[in-house]
């Protein structure tokens, strides 16, 4: 696997620099749209992020900004290049659905991940017996073993996330059904949640099970998963998982909201320490 820098982690680093210099210079979006004969819209879409901003209209941008410095110069526009560079999930665009890579995209970047699940183990926990197990049941026959492999390939490449530098914090809820439903065969699944108790070990990560004791919980809407950035409160996004298909909302009353369903949900969970307990009495009750 190449660099594990994520695309948008550079966008948002350059805006960063672009918006303060901006502001520093007391002008608005609406003057340095005019000013670059942009419309309002891009220059929206960069200083959010989502899009990057091609060489040639930096280097027209930076003046503006009173940006003149040669070295100061060469080190956005080697940034902003940077952004533009494919990530290594981009190898996987012909087998993955879009929102799964601008998931993973979105995970790269972030500061903190929040994930209830209440069907299965999330991908990027789960062991690549596991995850072909899962795989193999959602495509069904009609899906080529070649395109299986690649998805477990995908799935299980995302796992390097867990220990790079700068790894978000990770928080896992995961309803009781979980850990109890077989995949594949009873041994793939014990492997499966011994892993679980060993990823609980790091530092960044988080387990904790929804006891069936608990009760009827809003968690049974739905598989949903908050991804937080550090530089931006506001910019949160929400992952929604679908019967037919996965959506991303940024829309800061719907991430907010989660957000708070996550907290509610995590109330009725389990500590981490008897989590990790009934995790390994889990494993060892596989028929």
């Amino acid at each position: 696997m190449g660099d594990s820098t994520s695309p948008l982690m550079l966008r948002r680093r350059l805006r960063n620099e672009l918006r303060a210099a901006r502001l520093d210079k007391d002008l608005t979006q609406e003057q340095v749209a005019t000013a670059m004969d942009w419309s309002l819209s891009k220059m929206n879409r960069i200083e959010k992020a989502k899009t990057g901003i091609s060489t040639n209209d930096l280097k027209a941008l930076l003046p503006l900004y009173g940006i003149t410095d040669k070295k100061r110069t060469e080190e956005l526009i080697a940034l902003a290049r940077a952004a533009k560079q494919p990530p290594w999930w981009k190898d996987f665009k012909d087998v993955a659905p879009t929102t799964l890579l601008e998931l993973i995209d979105y995970e790269f970047a972030a500061s903190a991940i929040s994930q209830f699940e209440p069907t299965f183990v999330p991908g990027i926990l789960q062991t690549e017996a596991y995850a072909e197990a899962v795989l193999r049941v959602f495509h069904g026959e009609g899906s080529s073993a070649e395109r299986v492999t690649a998805l477990v390939d995908l799935r299980t490449s995302r796992r390097n996330l867990l220990e790079s530098a700068g790894a978000p914090k990770f928080s896992f809820l995961l309803d009781e059904p979980v850990i109890r439903r077989p995949a594949g065969s009873p041994t793939i699944t014990s492997r499966q949640l011994m892993h679980l108790v060993s990823l609980a070990d790091r530092p960044n990560v988080t387990i904790r099970v929804v006891p069936f004791t608990a009760g009827l919980h809003p968690g049974l809407r739905g598989a949903f998963k908050v991804i937080e950035f550090e530089d931006e409160p506001d910019e949160n996004v929400a992952f929604l998982e679908g019967p037919r298909a996965d959506t991303v909302t940024d829309d800061p009353e719907e991430t907010k909201s989660y957000l708070e369903t996550f907290g509610r949900i995590a109330q009725m969970a389990l500590s981490p320490s008897d989590s990790v307990g009934l995790l390994r009495k889990a494993a060892g009750e596989m028929p």
